[in-house]
């Protein structure tokens, strides 16, 4: 009797304990900080949303600069996640502050390099303008390399995702697939996708948010059919099998037209560089040969019309060869 007395007091105790702890886990999975860690990684996830919440959640995440002193001071700037934004779909690991730095020592470098060739203080202040734009063209040019890439990629993915549906997989196992079985970058932002829907996100939004990150019209086609589908029904492996062969047809068209408008795109980039390396030429050989076209007024009008003309040359250039599929 005694014994079941104790057994029973341990039990009670027991039961007691498992209590506490059961009401403690169920709080942790709600409010502990794991389930905090985990939200906070949705945020950042997440690029779907107001503009607002997108920047806020954006520049809480990423920082802009290794200097803290800096990176408040860009917090400040109006539209900096805008800037960020274009790093961040480029690949590349600059920070905005790192991308600021390499802007002022080119333009530094710049104003060097003009001076050497004895074109005066003054004007080498304002002709090496261009030279400081050359990091955020590369930045650009790296961006939209990558959505080439990218673009190159997804009729592949969009086929391994047909095949897989084909198999029975559910369309999250796709997506998973793609993640771990794609070359990169398509790789990566599928596998985004997939860790945003395994956290919990709906999956319109997970695809939503791959379209914000990706900047492609492929790409977009693609989450607007997915959501089309989840709408209205029907066989999405023959679906994306149709959009993957549109998609090669683009990219051949795209690729013919390149062909013959490279003979344009050369001709601009002959006749934007020839006036300036002529000039630095000429400045070695004579050094007081171009001196007219910046002392006296009249040779600085005749530069700044040749400037202006040269502009709009490029300009009519570019509208030229740049055809949109």
């Amino acid at each position: 009797m005694l014994s079941t007395y104790y057994l029973f007091i341990v039990l009670g105790v027991l039961a007691v304990v498992l209590l506490i702890e059961g009401l403690y886990l169920a709080w942790s999975s709600r409010r502990g900080a794991q389930a905090r860690s985990i939200a906070r990684r949705l945020e950042h996830l997440s690029a779907s949303g107001p503009a607002e919440e997108i920047r806020r959640n954006l520049l809480k995440h990423r920082a802009l600069s290794s200097a803290g002193w800096l990176d408040r001071l860009l917090l400040a700037i109006p539209r900096v996640h805008a800037m960020d934004r274009v790093l961040l779909q480029s690949g590349t690991r600059l920070s905005l502050g790192g991308l600021i730095g390499l802007t002022t020592a080119a333009y530094g470098a710049g104003v060097l390099f003009l001076v050497l060739l004895k074109l005066g203080a003054t004007f080498a202040l304002v002709a090496a303008l261009p030279f400081g734009f050359v990091p955020l063209l590369f930045i650009i040019n790296a961006r939209q390399k990558r959505i080439d890439k990218i673009d190159a990629q997804l009729p592949d993915a969009l086929d391994l995702i047909g095949r897989a549906l084909r198999a029975g997989h559910a369309f999250q196992g796709a997506l998973q697939m793609v993640g771990s079985e794609s070359p990169e970058p398509v790789a990566g932002e599928f596998r985004t996708t997939f860790e945003e829907i395994n956290f919990g996100v709906p999956l319109d939004t997970a695809l939503m948010n791959l379209a914000t990150r990706v900047p492609s019209n492929d790409l977009r086609y693609f989450v607007i059919a997915v959501l089309i589908h989840r709408e209205t029904g029907g066989n999405l492996a023959e679906l994306l099998d149709n959009l993957s062969h549109l998609m090669r047809e683009r990219m051949k068209l795209k690729g013919t037209i390149a062909v013959l408008s490279a003979e344009g795109k050369l001709s601009a980039w002959i006749l934007v560089i020839m006036p300036f390396a002529l000039a630095a030429i000429l400045n070695v050989l004579n050094p007081g040969f171009m001196e007219v076209l910046f002392l006296d007024p009249t040779g600085r009008q005749v530069v700044a019309s040749s400037l202006v003309l040269m502009l709009v040359g490029v300009f009519w250039l570019w509208r030229i060869t740049r055809i949109r599929v």
